[in-house]
């Protein structure tokens, strides 16, 4: 059986490196053609902010080596001087006269940017246009014929691809580092534009704004941030797909800015609980908590309680989903929804607007207000055909939380007293007495139940 196995195993690597498109090595991936035929057009980025604070001495004036330690560091004894400030990252060609992509973040307050070819040249640099949102920066040299990459199609990504990241970590630069992809359509707190490309290739401060390549030698992703406890890598990077990068550098090559799609709802994840409530077949979709009458949802019909299943064909499995592919859509643009009302679905016809640019415009999630720190909701007609309440759509840090209340439950009575309506249920929470336990019955996934809450009494 062995010898068998020996005679096969080369067949079987054969075969491998033929569906695979690309040389092993040892079953591993060799990557250094692609290294070779495109870590020119890597480039390391080099911005410098106004005088900020470096040269501080790492002692206090009192310490009997203070003097000595000033000499170390060359500080005159007037004291440390004011030092502009360096950040270094990383980004790559995307045309021959001088365009290239790199991380927003990377500029952050920068005065002067400059870029460093392999070829030890250094060219100043001129900011063409950022988008914070997507992390995105686009960067103009005065150069033609330059190296560049060839850029890949990240809406076609799936789990456990070989990826190559080349970047400048630590200011080292041309570093290559290899991994798989881990994950698609990651949602990070605070960035609801983009749906990041999880991966395990080691990625750390200055590899920011990078490329990240697949097998065939397109760039799929812009390395973008790392998820660490230590601030160096620990096994998760994120990039940013290449698709939604380069809307972004289109956008800031004609306009210098970058104009997104509107839906004016705030949106939550659909737990089992609500799934169930709403007569879903399981727990998919975005949640409608939250709609603004004069957005373009609340002009097309879309009410709270809705649940947003899909948008122009392509599934919302979880309220993160949404924001993405709202914000990609143009201004202006006619989209479908599909959402699910009273256990039924329908197509809602909407004209995506654009998103206002004064924050006060845009819901955003806050904390629910409220003596109980909880959101709620009429209940979904199905449900009231068999009890009275209403439905907790949102839960946070208050009594509520504290008694075991969750988004799902329905409350039935509170301080003895039958809840028919949200208005009635908010008019009932301002007239409970503080420090006194309230008795509150809820429905949870059939069973019924009391649970305590205690306010706090009022400042």
């Amino acid at each position: 059986m062995a010898a068998a196995v020996q005679k096969w195993a080369p067949g079987l690597l054969l075969w491998l490196t033929l569906v695979a498109g690309a040389p092993l090595a040892q079953g591993q991936p060799d990557f250094t053609v692609l290294v070779e035929r495109y870590g020119d057009a890597v480039v390391s980025v080099n911005a410098e902010t106004p005088a900020g604070g470096l040269g501080q001495m790492p002692i206090p004036e009192d310490s009997p080596f203070f003097d000595y330690f000033r000499r170390f560091f060359e500080i005159p004894p007037q004291g440390p001087q004011m030092r502009p400030e360096i950040s270094m990252g990383s980004g790559f060609i995307i045309s021959g006269d001088g365009f290239i992509l790199t991380n927003a973040h990377v500029l952050e307050g920068a005065k002067t940017v400059s870029i460093g070819l392999k070829d030890r040249r250094e060219l100043k640099a001129r900011v063409v246009g950022v988008d914070r949102p997507t992390d995105i920066a686009l960067l103009k040299v005065d150069a033609n014929e330059l190296p560049v990459v060839q850029l890949g199609n990240s809406n076609q990504l799936k789990v456990g691809q070989w990826v190559l990241a080349i970047g400048s970590p630590f200011g080292l630069e041309q570093t290559a580092t290899q991994g798989i992809i881990s994950a698609l359509g990651r949602s990070l707190p605070g960035d609801s534009y983009v749906p990041f490309i999880q991966t395990d290739a080691a990625v750390n401060p200055g590899n920011s704004g990078g490329p990240l390549f697949n097998l065939d030698g397109r760039v799929i992703g812009v390395n973008s941030q790392i998820y660490s406890n230590s601030g160096g890598y620990m096994g998760v990077s994120f990039a940013i797909p290449i698709n939604v990068a380069m809307e972004v550098v289109e956008q800031l090559k004609t306009t210098g800015k970058v104009s997104r799609g509107w839906l004016g709802v705030l949106v939550q994840d659909v737990t089992p609980e609500l799934a169930r409530s709403f007569g879903l077949d399981k727990a998919q979709g975005a949640l409608v908590s939250r709609v603004l009458p004069q957005g373009p949802a609340g002009k097309a019909g879309v009410e709270v309680g809705d649940v947003i299943t899909g948008y122009n064909g392509k599934a919302i499995e979880r309220s993160s989903d949404l924001p993405p592919l709202v914000a990609r859509t143009r201004p202006g643009q006619r989209a479908t929804l599909t959402v699910v009302r009273g256990g039924k679905s329908r197509e809602v016809p909407i004209t995506i607007e654009q998103l206002p640019e004064t924050p006060e415009s845009e819901p955003s999630p806050q904390p629910p207000p409220g003596r109980l720190g909880i959101t709620v909701g009429p209940l979904p007609p199905q449900m009231a055909q068999e009890m009275r309440g209403v439905l907790v759509l949102g839960v946070g840090d208050g009594p509520a939380s504290e008694a075991g209340i969750r988004e799902g439950d329905v409350i039935q009575r509170i301080d003895n007293t039958r809840v028919t309506s949200p208005e009635e249920f908010e008019r009932l929470v301002e007239k409970l007495p503080a420090g006194k336990p309230i008795p509150v019955l809820i429905t949870r996934g059939g069973d019924s139940f009391f649970v305590t809450l205690t306010l706090p009494p009022t400042p």
